[in-house]
């Protein structure tokens, strides 16, 4: 009929200039395209395009979890900040994966404006969500996120998040207040660097071990995907803005209600900024055009290294279906890390409370070596 010719005309044009946002358009859903063309949508087929996305991602999360990140996993039981030390790296180098895809392959526009990091220190992220991929546009690589337990078993992405120790919660804060705190001992004991993306409310975001707070606002200036429906259907954000604030340990009030204030304000600067963000032309944070944020590396060198993770995780990706079916103990391998990480999730809850179990142990040892070298110290005194 001519009213469903004009709905599919509606709907490839917003999907093709991708202009509309929710808080001004209530007919319109947070992806910024009519309500109504979800009835469409939800009749075709996938995208080529999304479809690799999703697919690539899964691959190499699944391959490395198997045959990159499994060979470490014995090192855990003997050394757990060597193995931390260790797997913190290789997963790093799959965490460039979506931004290479998505600014290489797909064309999507990353802006950093605001404060910068700096190398090695030790910070608390906290960041609005947007939506609730997020996490996957982030240009931070040592990074640890608070995320919902029950996407630990997602097989593939589930088990390289257990292996990177990320902090999962129950949604009980009496259970995760407990938790956290364990994780947060665990990263202090070791004196690893890394940002730690949490809740910032119960969190003690002072102290000797922690050297700034990062404010981060994201926001997206046209569309906004919100699911990964949207991604395997094609629908890829055409610019993400990233502004980071940067508030040194000193800066910060030591009671945990001043501190409780000091979040609630910063949020409200949030809403303030992105406000404006949305209410102005051009869309943008700083729209003097300058980022603020001083590059640690030449912009050559940043797109090298994000050509060379396409490469990598490519040719990775085609040498483990090549191993898979020329080799069977390549399948058996696979099939055993396969049973591995099923059967401790099974067990044990998560190779993240194994990681802190073997690090308590250790620890434990050590005290007692201790104590009884100063007792020997104090007989032959």
């Amino acid at each position: 009929s001519r009213e469903t010719v004009v709905l599919q005309l509606e709907c490839v044009a917003a999907v093709q200039q991708g202009i509309f946002l929710c808080p001004a358009w209530e007919d319109h859903d947070c992806l910024g395209i009519p309500r109504n063309c979800n009835i469409l949508f939800s009749y075709m087929a996938v995208s080529v395009r999304g479809l690799y996305f999703v697919v690539t991602l899964f691959l190499g999360s699944f391959f490395g979890s198997v045959f990159m990140l499994g060979p470490f996993l014995p090192l855990m039981l003997l050394s757990p900040a060597w193995y931390r030390w260790i797997t913190d790296r290789i997963v790093a180098t799959w965490l460039t994966l979506p931004v290479s895809l998505l600014e290489l392959v797909f064309g999507v526009k990353v802006v950093i404006t605001g404060d910068g990091f700096i190398p090695g220190e030790r910070s608390v992220i906290i960041m609005n969500h947007r939506t609730r991929l997020d996490w996957m546009y982030s240009y931070l690589r040592l990074e640890k996120i608070c995320l919902k337990a029950a996407l630990k078993a997602v097989p593939g992405f589930g088990w390289a998040m257990q292996v990177a120790c990320f902090v999962f919660i129950q949604r009980r804060w009496e259970d995760d207040k407990k938790h956290m705190g364990n994780m947060l001992d665990y990263f202090c004991d070791i004196r690893e660097p890394l940002q730690l993306l949490l809740f910032p409310e119960g969190t003690d975001l002072t102290g000797d071990n922690l050297d700034a707070v990062h404010d981060i606002t994201v926001a997206y200036p046209k569309n906004i995907p919100q699911t990964e429906r949207h991604l395997i259907m094609g629908f890829f954000p055409r610019e993400i803005h990233f502004h980071v604030r940067r508030y040194p340990v000193a800066s910060l009030p030591d009671s945990s209600s001043d501190l409780e204030s000091w979040c609630r304000e910063r949020w409200a600067e949030k809403e303030i900024r992105l406000r404006d963000f949305y209410s102005g032309q051009p869309r943008a944070f700083d729209r003097d055009g300058v980022a603020r944020v001083p590059p640690c590396k030449t912009e050559l060198r940043v797109t090298l290294i994000k050509a060379a993770s396409l490469l990598y995780w490519s040719s990775f990706i085609a040498l483990c279906f090549t191993g898979l079916w020329l080799w069977a103990p390549f399948r058996l391998y696979c099939l055993i890390m396969v049973g591995v990480y099923m059967g401790q999730q099974k067990l044990i809850g998560g190779l993240e409370l194994l990681e802190l179990a073997c690090h308590r142990y250790w620890k434990t040892m050590a005290a007692n070596a201790g104590e009884k070298s100063k007792g020997l110290d104090g007989k032959l005194l």
